[in-house]
């Protein structure tokens, strides 16, 4: 089957690598779901429905229990209102780990490529069921159905295929055999024969997020097992499904190829487990990908010590409003962009900075007071349809993003200049879906600084007065610095500000986007072209996908042999 997968995938992979190189526009996997022959949208939810109310089989070793299928039981519950009402198997992590690290023998001496078009048919086959997975994270993550469809199907893949791309090039670096010669000074030769071999770290864990569990554990999941590591996934309690059916398809593609399916396991856990910790530290363990919480992320830096840790925590993005020549086109991107997912994406920007004396626009000068009233128009006409809005906005995560939204709303933190609202779902009754709420603070009061420099998930936006725009670059840097940001965006016609924007960012460590309007907005992020976050603030110590993120989960052996002779 080697061979067969070879033929079918190194095209592929080929071709990833090009587009890591170039940095150009490319996907293999189309973002129309219609697209799909063997599996169009009804079909995708028709598979997602056939899973609820069923225990999700893995045949794992060490199964010990079972996880759901009541909430209480630690069973999912969909952000739009129902339980999922699947149980999963749990299993002892010390019959677990050790059947990995047994199983990962011939996957150690498999080659490079043979290990990429491996991971390249588990992609495949994933890929042939988007609008199913797509169903997946609709119902655990709340997203709306189009960003279901790209971050938890078919960008998620894009991002995994990349890790595997970019693994097999550093693993390509050094030649796998030399024949070393030296000419000495007496015109003699000394001669050694070399072989060099990528050697796996060990087994890999990746603990899943809620927010976006494929996308953000594709990239470690693939890295990993695309250099040679077995790999234990650990999904979030909320948000075990989407990765579950990777695992099910990566353990059935293994099988297929003739390597041992527990190279990829699940590790579904009890409700107040804290499994992440237990096996965060377990020596058995020696690479750990983990997207969520700063403290979780310090928590982990402290003590899995054993570890190569790469981690993606929370991110407090900024947005200055200089000057615009497209005021409109202004206000429709940045209303799109708050309202996307209900501002539950790492890269939606929290805090839009505007010099408190206002804005020079192609309409003419706007003050403050304009600028956020336009925006609240803007939200306005964006969301007035509530089926439109909900599938925008998705359904919020849990309890706590709407208690923030409604503490925001309250005016608990500021003068509320645009009130949220909430939105019925024609399906989803259920649903607990709300339209942002922009609160007005002024950076000159200490309160207010203390507020904008902390993390707010969810549909919750402040509009700053800033003194000057030299005063809104300061603070930018000042919250990349000392609560890490992945992404700052611009609004101006001024080269002097961009320059000096662009320092900034580049001392500070954040990708900057300047003047976006259209269909482009800051929270995207072009797979194969953008790096996602630098590891250079506090928002983690990596980035999706650079030759650093996978260098490390191998190291290379050197044999020197002297070479027969005659």
């Amino acid at each position: 089957m080697l061979a067969d997968l070879a033929e079918r995938h190194s095209p592929l992979l080929g071709r990833a690598l090009e587009a890591v190189r170039s940095r150009e526009h490319w996907s293999p996997y189309p973002e129309a779901p219609d697209a799909y022959r063997e599996q169009d949208p009804a079909a995708g939810e028709r598979a997602f429905r056939r899973l609820l109310d069923t225990p999700f089989e893995l045949d794992q070793p060490g199964r010990d229990g079972t996880v759901g299928p009541s909430p209480a039981a630690g069973g999912e519950t969909s952000p739009y209102g129902f339980a999922l009402g699947i149980s999963y198997p749990h299993c002892d992590p010390a019959v677990l780990l050790p059947a990995m690290r047994a199983a990962t023998a011939d996957w150690r001496t498999a080659t490079p490529e043979e290990r990429a078009v491996v991971c390249a048919e588990i992609l495949a086959r994933i890929n042939a069921r988007s609008n199913e997975w797509a169903q997946a994270a609709m119902h655990t993550s709340g997203h709306g159905p189009v960003m279901a469809f790209h971050a938890g199907a078919v960008h998620a893949q894009d991002r995994g295929l990349e890790a595997v791309a970019v693994a097999l090039a550093e693993q390509m670096r050094i030649p796998a055999a030399v024949a070393w010669r030296k000419p000495l000074d007496d015109g003699r030769t000394f001669a050694l024969d070399k072989t060099f071999t990528a050697v796996p770290r060990g087994i890999g864990l990746v603990i899943g997020n809620s927010v976006f569990p494929t996308w953000n554990g594709y990239p470690g999941l693939f890295a990993s097992l695309a250099t040679g590591n077995a790999v234990l996934v650990k999904p979030h309690p909320q948000a075990v499904l989407p990765l579950a059916l990777t695992v099910r398809v990566a353990r059935e593609v293994l099988r297929d190829a003739g390597f041992p399916p527990d190279l990829v396991c699940l590790a579904a856990e009890h409700p107040g487990e804290r499994l992440a910790r237990r096996l965060a530290v377990d020596p058995e363990v020696r690479i750990v990908d983990y997207a969520g919480t700063t403290a979780f992320g310090a928590w982990l830096t402290a003590n899995a010590s054993q570890a190569r840790l790469f981690t993606a925590t929370s991110a407090v993005n900024s947005l200055l409003v200089e000057s615009t020549a497209g005021y409109r086109d202004m206000l429709a991107n940045l209303a799109f962009t708050l309202s996307l997912y209900s501002g539950q994406l790492c890269t939606s920007p929290q805090n839009l900075l505007i010099p408190r004396a206002g804005i020079a626009t192609d309409e003419g000068h706007k003050d403050y007071g304009e600028v956020v009233a336009d925006l609240g128009d803007a939200l306005d006409a964006l969301l007035a349809d509530d089926a439109r809005a909900a599938d925008i906005l998705g359904a919020l995560l849990g309890p706590q993003v709407r208690d923030r939204v409604e503490r925001a709303d309250s005016g608990r933190l500021g003068p509320v200049a645009h009130r949220s609202r909430a939105v019925r779902h024609p399906r989803f009754p259920d649903a607990v879906i709300r339209t942002p709420v922009v609160v007005s603070l002024d950076a000159s009061r200490a309160r207010d600084r203390a507020t904008l420099l902390s993390e707010w998930l969810g549909p919750v936006s402040f509009a700053v007065a800033v003194d000057s725009a030299d005063d809104g670059i300061a603070l930018l840097d000042r919250a990349v610095r000392e609560k890490g940001a992945l992404s700052v965006g611009a609004y101006t016609t001024s080269p002097e500000v961009e320059r000096v924007l662009e320092h900034a960012c580049a001392g500070s460590g954040v990708m900057l986007s300047l003047n976006l309007t259209g269909d482009w907005y800051i929270t995207q992020s072009a797979v194969y072209s953008d790096l996602h976050g630098t590891g250079l603030n506090p928002s983690g110590n990596s980035a999706y996908c650079d030759a650093a993120f996978v260098a490390d989960r191998f190291r290379t052996v050197t044999v020197r042999r002297a070479p027969d002779t005659v």
